[in-house]
């Protein structure tokens, strides 16, 4: 029997959520707090983890084989998280090897991911339409005259008819359903989990203060600008960051190590996580001070973000 689709995927791993969370009142089970990067005025109420880092229908065809894939990562995530609690996260090579896979795992299963391969589509589309009619001008208009008895002369029709023949191939049939997705993210999962095997794994705990973690959690970042630049092709990055708890961040390095941090580069790294989420950004229900400046940092950076224009309609005193 094929198993059913499964709607409702975690994009964060519930076991990386709990860590941020304390227990609800009266039974209501474990809450964290989210805060709306989109809308960071909006006054959140704490949420289970159940409701909190899943997209709808993300892996659109045969998600079971992609949710079996995860579930491989996941199931050693709980002990080796214990372990980095511990203050032991070498201590046993599976844990390593369970720390730097949870890193890669979300690094490919999220938002930013499944943006990168829908526009990489599009533009291989309009690539090809182009070359179609540009390379092969005279098959494309046999095909024309064999599909509908027209004689087609002008380059505008040959591309309306060079856009139907790719929209009706094998490849872009696929992208419509999901499966082309489903198979390209398996894939980059496994080549970035060969890619990542030859970097070390550093654990780094705040000197004070806690991390946040947000709805793309693991984010490629380069530490030679201020602020640092983020969500550049791993190949480019000096590093593969991931929050696991409030206070432990794992990140792909030269060397195993266990560090601190000083607080300004906690807050750096809190900032990458708000400006690299797709809407939300969690935390421990406690941390109040965290929660206003995620708030704070949201709301700067989605004003640096405005329209270009606004700045010229400053200067000649608005409309």
């Amino acid at each position: 029997m094929k198993a059913p689709q499964i709607r409702r995927q975690h994009l964060v791993s519930q076991v990386l959520l709990k860590q941020f969370t304390v227990a609800g009142p009266k039974g209501s089970g474990l809450q964290l707090r989210p805060v709306d990067v989109r809308n960071p005025d909006r006054r959140n109420k704490l949420a289970s983890t159940r409701t909190c880092g899943w997209a709808d229908t993300f892996v659109a065809f045969d998600s079971a084989s992609a949710e079996k894939l995860w579930d491989s990562v996941e199931r050693g995530a709980h002990a080796a998280i214990e372990a980095v609690r511990r203050g032991a996260p070498f201590a046993d090579p599976l844990h390593v090897k369970a720390l730097r896979d949870l890193i890669v795992l979300h690094y490919v299963r999220s938002h930013r991911y499944r943006d990168v391969y829908v526009n990489a589509f599009e533009n291989v589309r309009v690539k090809v339409r182009s070359e179609v009619v540009e390379r092969f001008p005279e098959p494309v208009r046999r095909e024309v005259l064999r599909q509908t008895g027209l004689h087609l002369a002008g380059e505008g029709a040959l591309n309306a008819f060079a856009e139907r023949l790719v929209e009706q191939s094998e490849v872009t049939q696929s992208f419509g359903t999901g499966a082309l997705f489903r198979t390209s993210i398996e894939s980059m999962f496994n080549r970035v989990r060969a890619t990542s095997s030859n970097w070390k794994l550093e654990v780094l705990t705040p000197e004070n203060g806690q991390f946040l973690i947000g709805d793309n959690p693991a984010v490629t970042v380069r530490t030679d600008t201020r602020p640092w630049s983020y969500n550049m092709a791993i190949g480019n990055a000096h590093s593969l960051v991931l929050p696991i708890t409030p206070r432990h961040l794992l990140a792909l390095g030269r060397n195993n190590i266990v560090s601190t941090v000083p607080r300004p580069l906690m807050d750096q790294i809190n900032i990458v996580q708000i400006r690299a989420a797709d809407s939300y950004v969690y935390m421990h229900p406690r941390s109040t001070k965290l929660e206003a400046f995620a708030r704070e940092s949201a709301k700067r950076w989605r004003a640096g973000r405005l329209s270009p224009y606004r700045g010229a309609e400053s200067e000649r005193g608005g409309l």
